[in-house]
């Protein structure tokens, strides 16, 4: 039997292929509402549609793209695999595959001090995982969590998760969570600001956890991420995370941190919680450890490794192929130093787009570490608040997302509101690639303003 597989692209527009996606799928889908075309190729930072056109990627599958799309090298891995006669599906048995991976990934840990789960090939499942664990080894069974996070849509995730938009419909979510304010220097949620605010967080978070009349019972972990993603790009100061894990140690509390997005060399170092030296009782992985495939690892410190064989299963967590590409991937961004080329960047893009607020007020705040950066939007037209903060100007952020399209640039929006322009690119991005998103991203911007306010 011959068939043949309809990877090529046919002649016809990215209207026709969106009216039977419109069809043939869910009302759930998302992207294709704010990106309006369909995929036909794509090689690094660029795509290209249907109909021939060019787009600069500054998506890249929201992260999971680290090394941009079909790096060769990937290729080449996912090849010599399919030659190999390799099991494509493994369950969690071993193959000399997989041991090769998790050594090279725990290369990246102080060594002799974590081991490796694989889970379902997700974050959120990832982050199921996480919780389960801790629950299990402390007996405990309230978490603590921060508004603005994200860590999953999964019925646990999405428990833990700060956005009220997908969490209002679905109603007996996992009880037991407590969510906390989350520190930020533009958007203070105590009205402060700056280091102070973040200050005033810290002291909060200390004294919930020993007050005696909290109302809460000690957890069993306390999960965030070290830069908060779908939350609007809001990097935790270092001092913060300092805290939060001087605090869960002293009262035996597991700290989690969710690295699915800003793992991986993104924000200049291989994991986002290097900045404050800390030491996490278990990190959750997914996007880009897989090297663009599904896979998703937690590596937990041996301590804490509480499971009971079968104690959290999956069926495709020996994904083999993305562990072959994850393993070149994470061979790549260590011999190529792409922290550093993450970080290098990064400092340009956010030296630039300051300078483009000076021209256009409506950016209130560029923040972000390396290649993971958000654009708050802003309407500066109205009163400040107490900390000096502009309203958010979702709708001109929606706007100029989508001048960026006309614009042939791909981009996603965050934040409360949806008002932050997120930077998301792949973190092996060249310097002549960035000045053009600089480019792009200031016509947009005119036009935006324009079409909203005149």
């Amino acid at each position: 039997m011959t068939i043949t597989t309809p990877v090529k692209a046919v002649l016809a527009s990215n209207q026709y292929f969106l009216d039977r996606q419109n069809a043939m799928e869910s009302n759930v889908r998302s992207y294709p509402r704010k990106l309006p075309f369909a995929y036909a190729k794509a090689q690094g930072c660029w795509v290209t549609d249907v109909e021939g056109n060019e787009y600069l990627d500054f998506l890249a599958g929201a992260g999971t793209l680290a090394l941009g799309h079909n790096h060769p090298v990937l290729i080449q891995s996912i090849k010599d695999v399919l030659d190999s006669r390799l099991p494509l599906h493994t369950l969690d048995l071993t193959t000399p595959l997989k041991d090769a991976f998790t050594e090279e990934l725990l290369s990246f840990f102080p060594k002799d001090q974590y081991i490796l789960q694989f889970t379902g090939p997700s974050g959120a499942d990832a982050n199921e995982a996480a919780i389960k664990l801790a629950k299990t080894y402390t007996g405990r069974g309230n978490v603590i969590a921060f508004s603005g996070g994200f860590h999953g849509m999964t019925h646990g995730a999405l428990s833990l998760t700060g956005n009220l938009g997908a969490k209002n419909a679905v109603q007996n979510l996992m009880p037991g969570v407590q969510f906390m304010p989350y520190p930020h220097e533009y958007r203070c949620p105590f009205g402060i600001g700056g280091e102070a605010g973040a200050k005033a967080v810290e002291r909060y978070f200390e004294n919930f956890i020993e007050d005696v009349e909290s109302g809460v019972v000690k957890p069993a972990a306390v999960i965030l991420e070290a830069i908060q993603g779908e939350g609007g790009v809001v990097p935790a100061p270092v001092s913060f995370l300092q805290k939060v894990r001087e605090v869960t140690q002293k009262h035996g509390i597991l700290m989690i941190i969710d690295e699915v997005q800003a793992g991986f060399c993104r924000s200049g170092k291989m994991f986002a919680f290097e900045h404050a030296g800390i030491e996490p009782d278990i990190v959750v992985m997914s996007k880009a450890v897989g090297g663009s495939l599904p896979l998703a690892v937690l590596a937990i410190k041996k301590e804490f490794d509480a499971w009971q064989p079968a104690g959290h299963t999956g069926t495709f967590r020996g994904n083999q192929l993305a562990m072959a590409t994850g393993y070149a991937s994470l061979k790549i961004m260590r011999e190529e130093n792409l922290a550093q080329n993450a970080q290098q960047r990064g400092e340009y893009l956010t030296q630039a787009l300051r300078e483009l607020s000076k021209e256009f007020p409506c950016i209130g705040n560029v923040r972000g570490r390396g290649l993971m950066m958000g654009i708050d939007i802003v309407d500066e037209r109205k009163p400040q608040d107490a900390a000096g903060a502009y309203p958010q100007d979702g709708e001109l952020a929606a706007t100029i997302q989508k001048f960026c399209f006309k614009n042939k640039l791909l981009l996603e929006r965050g934040g409360r509101n949806g008002n932050v322009v997120r930077v998301l690119c792949a973190i092996n991005i060249n310097q002549a690639e960035c000045e053009e998103f600089i480019k792009r991203f200031k016509q947009s911007v005119t036009d935006a303003i324009k079409a909203v306010r005149g």
